[in-house]
């Protein structure tokens, strides 16, 4: 559908819409992707409907102890220019070395992605200025990189409940190594930049994704998805908050059988969610301009996140030289496989692709099978657990510690436990209620000696993190069920008798009106009683 929203600086733009909240609706997303043939809606102009292309290029920070070319260090938040090489700093004489780690992450990275695996592959000299790249290059891959030619699978959901889950393939178009450079920090209250050099040198992949989506929703399951490979195979922490995962979104929009329209790129975002609505506004920004008659320049744009939109940064209408050159301190890159591998030579020297393919450890959507098939769990539940940090170990360890079935122990994780996390902007790993607390609690239950009522009453009170037992809350609030039935079938005819036309109408054959019934007894008895006795009790009463 075509909507109004207020774009930045109070500007009311028409917008491409992919489903509700602003997102692009998953079958016309999933059409637009692959075929390029299901489009977005027309505008007011009559015009045919536009079809939205997104790429990606996704800079990833290598897992490692040290940098790319040089023994310095990697170490996030450590004081400026401390970490610091001669060759990091770019001084004469000094030469690269490279790192075996980085290269094995790549080849790891690249295997996990079905890429195939370049046994020499290249390294060359990206020329730019600035002041946070001392040497005034930077050493990548451009002709021949290390990987080439992979895929991605990845789900997202229909709708928010996330009854639906819908598969799609990205194609990878190649994973390159290349240096960081270092950072520009900019003293405002002196009016002046100071350049801290610590990230110049660290080892970086980036994974350039070919234009295979349609929207912000696609983009940003593809990257979450991607950082969850990544973080499984150790090969980068990709941690998105701490600039360990950075993206560039490339977006684009046509009329179909048209050629792709002129693209703008979107630097440098450090989050999913700015990602997902950076892309999104972009779409509307251009279908508006060029609904309006204006044109789409080939510029770079950065996100403002307080203000929702993007903002320019420089145009690329006349295209940069950067001078590409190889390499000419480091020869070419060679790798082997078991069958490559020359005899009598040193295995510490060289790495060997078939070696890191034994050691690939399961990926996200192996463990997601595996939850489903192990636990009973649906497969969206499988991915709530893989895409919250800790919570399948936290899931796994209360199911083991209860006698609750998981299919039941996985409503009270993701229902319960997650709605609280969420109020309090908190993650697994800080919840005050632990799998223990949590299993004990379900304990009680399972064993019918609390209501559900009360067990929820019971983690409300975990969660203020008093160091009280579920058992010990139980017995201080006086929670537990009602075990003398006499007393509660009293309780149970005393709201018989105040609700005449309720009874009248069970009796009548309107069972549905029961469940008041069961209600008004639950609350006589503060949550006290077992609403399956209860039900039955009441049956007896009523309709024997």
């Amino acid at each position: 559908m075509v909507a109004a929203v207020r774009g930045c600086g109070g500007v009311w733009r028409r917008v491409w819409q992919c489903g509700a909240g602003g997102s692009a609706s998953l079958g016309q997303c999933a059409a637009a992707s692959s075929a390029r043939g299901a489009v977005a809606p027309a505008g007011k102009s009559g015009l045919a409907p536009w079809v939205p292309v997104v790429g990606l290029e996704i800079h990833a920070q290598i897992s490692s102890n040290s940098k790319l070319f040089s023994g310095s260090q990697v170490q996030f938040a450590a004081p400026p220019n401390s970490v610091v090489s001669f060759f990091d700093a770019s001084l004469p004489g000094t030469l690269p070395v490279i790192n075996r780690r980085c290269v094995e992450a790549a080849v790891m990275t690249g295997l996990a992605l079905n890429c195939s695996i370049n046994k020499r592959s290249l390294f060359d000299r990206k020329h730019y200025f600035y002041a946070d790249l001392p040497a005034g290059y930077q050493i990548t891959q451009q002709r021949v990189p290390i990987a080439v030619n992979g895929t991605l699978s990845y789900s997202l959901c229909t709708d928010h409940k996330m009854s639906q889950m819908v598969t799609k393939t990205v194609r990878i178009k190649q994973i390159q190594l290349e240096q960081d450079s270092g950072k520009s920090l900019h003293d405002d209250s002196r009016s002046q930049t100071l350049v801290d050099l610590n990230r110049a040198g660290v080892g970086l992949m980036e994974v350039v994704m070919e234009p295979d989506m349609c929207c912000g929703k696609e983009a940003a399951a593809a990257v979450r998805e991607l950082q969850l490979i990544l973080q499984t195979l150790g090969s980068s922490h990709a941690v998105m908050a701490e600039g360990q995962l950075r993206v560039d979104a490339n977006v684009s929009v046509h009329h179909p059988g048209e050629p792709y329209g002129v693209r703008t790129e979107v630097k440098n975002i450090n989050s999913l969610r700015f990602l997902a609505k950076a892309v999104d506004y972009e779409i509307q920004r251009q279908i508006e301009e060029l609904e309006n008659g204006g044109t789409i320049l080939n510029e770079t744009r950065a996100f403002d996140s307080k203000l929702g939109c993007t903002v320019p940064m420089r145009d690329k209408e006349g295209k940069q030289d950067y001078r590409f050159m190889p390499e000419p301190n480091l020869p070419p890159l060679i790798l082997y496989d078991t069958k490559s591998l020359p005899a009598n030579i040193n295995h510490q020297q060289v790495v060997n692709i078939d070696r890191i393919h034994e050691r690939l450890p399961d990926l996200p959507s192996v463990k997601r099978a595996k939850l489903v098939e192990q636990y009973g769990i649906l497969p969206e539940h499988s991915f709530t657990l893989l895409n919250e940090d800790g919570l399948t170990e936290f899931f796994e360890s209360v199911v083991k510690r209860t006698q609750m079935k998981p299919k039941k122990v996985i409503g009270w994780i993701l229902n319960d436990l997650l709605s609280y996390l969420n109020q309090h902007s908190l993650t697994v790993k800080e919840s005050p209620v632990n799998s223990s607390m949590l299993a004990d609690l379900l304990n009680l239950l399972e064993k019918k000696e609390i209501s559900s009522t009360a067990a929820k009453q019971v983690l409300g009170e975990l969660w203020k993190g008093e160091g009280k037992t579920p058992l010990e809350i139980v017995k201080e609030k006086k929670l537990e069920l009602i075990q003398d039935q006499e007393a509660l079938e009293q309780i149970c005819q005393a709201v018989i008798d105040g609700q005449k036309n309720e009874v009248m109408a069970i009796k009548a054959g309107n069972h549905k009106v029961l469940n008041k019934l069961i209600g008004l007894v639950q609350r006589k008895t503060q949550g006290r009683s077992n609403p399956v006795l209860v039900k039955q009790l009441l049956e007896k009463k009523l309709l024997d």
